[in-house]
């Protein structure tokens, strides 16, 4: 049973990230003892950095910057004991294309590794294989896609099975995150592979 202060978390994001279901979790995490490393694809807005979509900033809907600490390229599942996926629309929706990460969210699942996915970041879940025959959550709009990749879709504010963990929006943070703490704190969680 790992410490969390002794363990090493993953959040992958790309620019137009929900700019809470980041900065929320990479905080909190980091409050409680965990290393935190932010990942991203290599080419985004702004070399070394990712930004946030905040429609609230109209006509200029860029939020905050995050700096990237690892390409997506060097991330690897041996090197974590957890993964963050956070939504927003833009960021999942260009994530799920991309195949190096899907092959990295599917290589979290199968050695047992906590993979946590909040809003539309379930999407990449979907596109991984990860769903079928499993209990899910996420932002109300995508739950016909999550249900049609074979997930029993339920609306709690986080939902964990054998290590995967989702929620459904920003209002859900405080209980995503705890879960992820829990999960860490649980270990091992067992192969799961892609359907």
């Amino acid at each position: 049973m790992p410490d969390i202060q002794q363990s090493k978390i993953l959040i992958l994001a790309t620019d137009g990230f929900e700019e809470s279901e980041l900065f929320v979790p990479l905080e909190k995490l980091r409050a409680a003892g965990a290393t935190v490393h932010v990942a991203a694809p290599g080419k985004t807005r702004e070399p070394g950095s990712i930004v946030a979509w905040d429609g609230q900033k109209q006509p200029e809907d860029w939020g905050r910057k995050v700096p990237v600490d690892r390409k997506l390229e060097e991330a690897a599942a041996d090197d974590y004991d957890a993964i963050v996926l956070p939504g927003g629309v833009l960021n999942p929706d260009q994530l799920r294309v991309n195949p190096a990460v899907i092959s990295l969210v599917r290589d979290f699942a199968a050695k047992g590794k906590v993979v946590a996915s909040i809003c539309h970041g379930p999407w990449i879940l979907v596109e991984a294989g990860l769903a079928k025959g499993r209990k899910m959550t996420s932002f109300a709009s995508i739950k016909t896609d999550v249900q049609n990749a074979g997930a029993n879709w339920l609306d709690q504010e986080v939902v964990t099975d054998q290590g995967i963990v989702t929620s459904r929006s920003p209002e859900d943070l405080d209980a995503f995150v705890a879960k992820i703490i829990e999960e860490v704190r649980e270990g091992d969680h067992g192969p799961r592979r892609a359907a």
